[in-house]
């Protein structure tokens, strides 16, 4: 499991020019699953994002989490980050099926719901995301318990 984790003032997405999730200052995430991923690292890294450490205390460490500064999360399927390029067109081949993916990326919705205010995407949908990165700050988490 991939999450490309972006520290933001503001991000939303749009389908069909209706907005699906939209945040202020937060955390937006894409989100993206491999072939062998299960609950087990979807648990891990809901917790783990929700209280990554990246955002600016008093004295302008980033030592802060969404959790303390009730921040919200925008999450974003994306199947696109299991794309390998060997040469020039992405092969999608170790990315989990769309209906297991669909499942895992609700089940992993939910989980990140226990710990903080969630906004979502649409799987499987054309989407326009706008954000405003803050920093930037932007961090790469990855769990795979097959490793």
């Amino acid at each position: 499991m991939k999450l490309v984790v972006q520290r933001v003032a503001h991000a939303s997405v749009e389908v069909e020019g209706k907005i699906t999730g939209k945040i202020d200052e937060g955390l937006m995430v894409l989100v993206g699953f491999g072939e062998n991923d299960s609950e087990k690292e979807a648990d891990y890294l809901a917790r783990k994002v929700s209280k990554l450490r990246v955002f600016p205390d008093d004295d302008g460490k980033m030592n802060r989490s969404l959790l303390d500064i009730k921040g919200k999360l925008l999450l974003v399927p994306q199947f696109t980050l299991y794309g390998k390029v060997k040469k020039y067109r992405p092969s999608f081949h170790r990315a989990m099926s769309p209906d297991r993916a669909t499942e895992l990326f609700d089940y992993f919705t939910e989980k990140c719901r226990e710990y903080v205010e969630v906004e979502t995407g649409v799987f499987g949908a054309f989407m326009k995301v706008d954000l405003l990165n803050n920093g930037p700050v932007t961090i790469i988490l990855e769990k795979d318990f097959e490793d």
